[in-house]
């Protein structure tokens, strides 16, 4: 089988170096005898990047870091309710049209963690303050045509009564007749809806409401909140029991049933729900427990941010959001969320041939990072939605960039470039919640082996003598050794060493050596 295309330099960076490189396994090149890195504790991520605001269309990028620097917050903040808030304008009225019948809507699941004191709940006003405007907007023109619909249902009602109990007083010969006049009137009266009150988002709201808010709301709703309560009520605080049905469904768009008291069940052809959250980072912790959660795909339907708290390093007279900036991202939020509002079949988002040789590309370095030991393999199931995610990600960029007209024009390869960069970030903040979540089985088994080699000091080590020392209740096989091996390289605690000549014949060829970094060979004492 050939090998796909080698990346082009500049855009996949961050990719190359989280995904690795090469396609096939290779060795790493040599290093000077004495020169190691500083080892990362194990369960410490990296540094982890920051958000990439010039990957936003300008509008948007520079409220972004406007908001960033008046609140003296991480811009993954704004950074992250900002893609919340295209995804609750443009949620359920506009599809991807990747390639082949692969589909994808462009609303988003996104959650932030932050400790407390970090102005979560002024960003995420900040940032949604003008859907609030639109809903209200959304409100007052509706009111003429619902108020019509209020008096002809009413009218179609008393109607359908007067027919009925004319049709009881009736003559028998006039009965049969009269009858299927109030039938007839009955089934109007029925089918007069009066269309409910514009709504873009919602807060607490239980599993329940939210499935009826998503019917009423021609399918789609965002749940908007500075608060994780929101996982309390999926896992179960009203109910006792976790209903997860509304939340996975509505981020994959599968069909919906809604059953109503007192009403005829309705269903959702399309559910298109956005979350956007800001959250204390032990809500992570929580999640990680909640039965059903991962087991579901629920943890995988959502792209995290674990930024860094500014706290105790804030500039106490920081710059204001400039006018001009504040003003025009309302005005473009503004007109995207009313325009989007309009459609009633989504508007289909279709790639330039350029933009799918980059997704492509994309989708080759993620595919090689779910091997088993790879950069991903330990969060299979997140892992496989990321290539999506990425197209959602590029379809709003795309729409932001073309409030007017972006369905009349095909998503670029250098949309699709910046839709990566979100793709980027978002995964290497995965891997940290991820591993603070303890979803890594290999992490635990990689503390063994660090443990063992430190109680043990020695300056090199083969494989299979790592093997022999470990406890077989964690490694059955040597194969399960790997993992870990490529683990504790990653954090800087061995690298391979020079490695034996095979025997000329025949024998077991010679077991990889590796050596153990100085702190664990020479502790300080």
């Amino acid at each position: 089988m050939s090998q796909p295309a080698p990346l082009p330099d500049g855009p996949y960076e961050n990719v190359t170096s989280l995904f690795g490189e090469g396609w096939e396994h290779t060795e790493p090149p040599a290093e000077p005898a004495d020169v190691w890195d500083t080892p990362v504790p194990l369960g410490q991520a990296r540094a982890l990047p920051a958000f990439p605001v010039a990957a936003l269309p300008e509008w948007l990028g520079e409220m972004v870091a406007a908001v960033a620097e008046e609140t003296q917050t991480p811009a993954d903040l704004a950074g992250c309710m900002g893609l919340a808030a295209l995804s609750t304008a443009c949620g359920g009225r506009a599809v991807v049209a990747v390639r082949g019948r692969w589909r994808e809507s462009v609303n988003l699941y996104t959650v932030i963690a932050l400790p407390p004191g970090n102005r979560k709940s002024a960003v995420v006003s900040e940032m949604t303050r003008p859907l609030l405007a639109v809903e209200k907007v959304l409100i007052e023109r509706s009111t003429h045509l619902r108020a019509e619909a209020e008096t002809t249902a009413k009218l179609a009602r008393a109607a359908a009564e007067k027919a009925a109990a004319k049709a009881a007083n009736a003559a028998p010969d006039e009965r049969d007749a009269l009858t299927a006049e109030a039938i007839d009137l009955a089934q109007a009266a029925e089918h007069s809806t009066v269309p409910p009150r514009p709504q873009l988002m919602a807060d607490d709201v239980t599993p329940e409401s939210l499935a009826s808010l998503i019917a009423e709301q021609g399918g789609r709703m965002a749940v908007i909140s500075a608060e994780g309560g929101i996982f309390d009520t999926i896992a179960g605080r009203y109910s006792g029991t976790p209903n997860l049905e509304v939340f996975l469904k509505g981020h994959a768009g599968d069909m919906l049933r809604v059953n109503r008291q007192g009403r005829d069940s309705q269903f959702i052809e399309s559910p298109a729900l956005t979350m956007g959250l800001a959250v204390q980072p032990s809500v992570f912790r929580d999640i990680a427990k909640a039965k059903g959660f991962e087991d579901r795909g629920l943890l995988a339907r959502f792209l995290y941010s674990l930024p860094k708290s500014m706290v105790g390093f804030r500039n106490l007279t920081p710059d204001l959001i400039p006018e001009h900036v504040a003003d025009t991202y309302v005005a473009q939020l503004t007109a995207l969320a009313v325009t989007m509002h309009e459609w009633t079949d989504p508007a289909v988002l279709t790639l330039s041939p350029e933009a799918d040789a980059v997704l492509l590309a994309y989708q080759y370095r993620t595919e090689h990072a779910q091997r088993p030991g790879a950069a991903l393999a330990h969060v299979a199931t997140w892992a496989p939605k990321l290539d999506g995610a990425v197209c959602r990600i590029a379809g709003l960029l795309h729409l932001a960039t073309h409030p007017a007209g972006g369905w009349t024009r095909p998503i670029s390869a250098d949309t699709l470039t910046a839709a990566t960069a979100i793709g980027d970030y978002f995964t290497a903040h995965a891997l940290a919640v991820f591993d603070a979540m303890g979803s890594d089985a290999h992490l635990t088994k990689a503390r063994t082996a660090l443990a063992w080699l430190g109680a043990n000091p020695r300056e090199t080590i083969s494989r299979r003598e790592l093997f022999n020392a470990l406890p077989r209740a964690d490694f059955p096989t040597v194969a399960d050794l790997d993992p870990v091996l490529t683990l504790l390289e990653d954090h800087g605690w061995i690298r391979l060493a020079e490695q034996p000549k095979k025997a000329s014949r025949g024998g077991r060829p010679p077991s990889p050596r590796y050596q153990t970094h100085p702190t664990v060979t020479h502790p300080a004492t």
